[in-house]
């Protein structure tokens, strides 16, 4: 997942650091499978009760099919590379990701724009060794002459180097000609060196290792010369480079940051949150980023005497065409309609986000198999599965094709989404589409500590999809105990882009992790049958919007009339304890009545959105249906 833009680490201080709460009309379901009432609320009805009856046949088909050890093989193949867009480790993903799809039955080939399917060029990738599944054949059930999906990959200019690392070790040498050296970095710390990072001259360089304290300012230098030195810091890495290396000519910048709290460094010594410094091409510098073992280690050396490092990287730079691979089930009878769904590739993480095009990947297999067999009806819309580098991919098949873009119906963001929640932290959220509590704090509605993002009132439009998708995700949470949460919209993955196009979409993921955009986001903190609950729930909402017709849209109306009841509920609840505590109630109060009427009307849209749910053109009975479950919820008091 992306951080947001001057956000330490993609997060922002929280009044509730870890009080991420379900959407406040519903149960939360716990590890047990029972009920648990949010603390804002009594218990309620689970909305998984009122999905339409072709939800279960969905439902039932993808949870037979779906094969966590698919999953786990793609995170245990990713994790092996430091991916970022257009490097080695990126393509090779891609591919390994391109051959299990023709392996499961997808043919290479892409929809043209008015519908037929033509031959695409297969576009070589950059792999050390083989990057076919490991499952092999037995991978599809089906023959590639029954298969009907197709699969591609479109190309655009890149927005970045390609940047990546084949050797970087550091060892610090002794205070004294022959004293004892010791490693400090070594290729195998993965990530413990920053993106953007140049080579250093043919056998390394020596250079004096330098404390400056924080770092970040010029006061933090009066006293010490840097130039042609290695700094080491506590201070944010860009903020040390500029100071250190722009500024005053420094080789390279060793960052002893603290890693965000959550990610207990207190406990785990060896932690650190990895990261990047300016592409600099005249200057070539380098940096690491250090946990806190590491900082104590340089520290006692220094305080020995003068001490200097020998540092020995080699990196590459690959500024070729951008690359995301496509795959797509065509719809029968709306081709041209899709339901899209996004995994990144790039980051290093097993979690963040081998895991999510893990799920994908074997979302789409699962898929291709029961419809291939015949045991699920094919798609009437298409579906569309994209895997490419975080935002930039959807921004660029948006813009690639303004028809194709023009007829997304939903789009799901897949990100984080496999994590061992008993040893990272963190839990299962659906990020909702924005509704009121994007906009206004709401107790039942807090934030996660990736923090909110700025939603105007005015750009609020309601939707299906929220409580669709939550009740499904419900439907799954019966079966195996899965701990289901929400959290209002913050953006910083995929979905952000299609809602700034206008569509639809939400994002299933996972916060707060201790492990989040560090050294030990590694496979063993992935769970396969985490993966398993998150690919069934998406790919029984993706199927069931794929092809619902008017009872399965009649079955939404009452669900969503039921969702809005429960909200319209505890708004009135809650906002009585809201004005009686006000400082000034008489404001308090506006506010109130403001955020009522804001949920009524967003509840309105979202009832009124269930006509364009049908594959065709809903009918009378429909509208006749919605017209009066809108207008009660419209009519609504506090």
């Amino acid at each position: 997942m992306v951080q947001h833009p001057g956000r330490r680490g993609g997060r922002a201080t929280c009044a509730r650091v870890i009080g991420i709460a379900v959407l406040a009309l519903l149960p939360i379901v716990g590890a047990a499978g029972r009920q648990q009432a949010s603390p804002a609320a009594p218990r309620t009805p689970a909305l998984d009760a009122e999905l339409p009856r072709q939800a279960e046949t969905i439902y039932s088909g993808i949870a037979r099919e779906f094969k966590p050890r698919h999953a786990m093989e793609v995170v245990n193949f990713m994790d092996r590379f430091w991916r970022v867009a257009g490097n080695t480790g990126f393509n090779a993903s891609e591919e390994h990701l391109r051959e299990f799809l023709i392996a499961a039955g997808f043919r290479e080939g892409r929809a043209g724009r008015a519908g037929e399917d033509r031959q695409a060029s297969r576009a070589p990738a950059e792999s050390p060794g083989s990057v076919g599944p490991a499952v092999g054949g037995s991978v599809g059930a089906t023959s590639a002459g029954r298969a009907s999906g197709l699969v591609w990959y479109e190309e655009f200019p890149n927005g970045g180097n390609g940047w990546e690392v084949v050797r970087a070790d550091v060892v610090i040498l002794g205070a004294s000609p022959g004293g004892a050296t010791e490693s400090v970095f070594s290729t195998k710390d993965r990530v413990a060196i920053c993106i953007n990072s140049f080579s250093t001259p043919s056998g390394g360089v020596t250079s004096p290792l330098v404390d400056v304290g924080k770092g970040t300012t010029p006061a933090d230098y009066e006293a010490v010369n840097v130039r042609g030195a290695v700094v080491l810091a506590d201070g944010n890495m860009r903020a040390v480079w500029q100071q250190a290396v722009r500024a005053r000519g420094a080789l390279g910048v060793i960052s002893a940051v603290p890693p965000a709290p959550y990610t207990r460094p207190g406990e785990t010594p060896d932690v650190f949150q990895w990261g990047g410094i300016p592409y600099d091409e005249s200057l070539k510098s380098f940096g690491f980023m250090a946990s806190r073992r590491v900082a104590q280690l340089l520290r006692a050396r220094l305080r020995q005497g003068p001490a200097s490092v020998a540092v020995d990287i080699e990196t590459r730079f690959h500024p070729a065409a951008g690359r995301s691979l496509i795959a797509e089930i065509p719809g029968r009878l709306r081709p041209e309609e899709r339901i899209v769904l996004v995994a990144h590739v790039q980051e290093p993480g097993a979690n963040d986000n081998a895991s999510g095009c893990g799920t994908l990947l074997e979302m789409a297999r699962a898929l291709q198999t029961e419809i291939a067999a015949g045991r699920l009806a094919p798609p009437d819309r298409t579906l569309t599965f994209i895997w490419g580098d975080e935002i930039r991919a959807s921004r660029e098949w948006l813009k690639a094709d303004p028809a194709r873009a023009g007829k997304v119906q939903y789009m799901f963001s897949l990100d984080m989404t496999g994590e061992d929640t008993s040893r990272t932290g963190g839990t299962f959220l659906v990020e909702k589409q924005p509704d009121p509590s994007a906009v206004w704090d709401r107790p039942s509605d807090p934030h996660t500590e990736w923090g909110r993002a700025l939603v105007k009132p005015e750009a609020l439009k309601g939707s299906l999809l929220n409580d669709l998708h939550l009740a499904v995700c419900l439907r799954r949470a019966r079966d195996s105990g899965w701990v289901v949460r929400t959290n209002p919209y913050e953006g910083g993955s995929d979905h952000s882009v299609f809602l700034a196009s206008g569509v639809p979409a939400l994002l299933d993921w996972h916060f707060p992790d201790r492990y989040y955009h560090t050294n030990l986001d590694r496979p063993e903190m992935t769970s396969p049958p985490e993966m398993a609950n998150v690919d069934i729930a998406i790919g029984t909402t993706a199927l069931l919007l794929a092809s619902a017709g008017e009872a399965e849209a009649m079955a939404v109306v009452d669900l969503l009339g039921r969702a809005a009841d429960a909200r319209l509920d505890l708004e009135t609840r809650q906002s009585t304890g809201i004005v009686a505590e006000a400082g000034d109630p008489a404001a308090a109060e506006a506010t109130e009545r403001q955020v009522f009427e804001a949920w009524k009307k967003w509840y309105a849209e979202a009832i009124e959105s269930v006509l364009g749910m049908p594959v065709t053109p809903a009918g009378p009975a429909l509208r006749a249906k919605v017209e009066p479950a809108a207008a009660k919820v419209r009519a609504r008091q506090r």
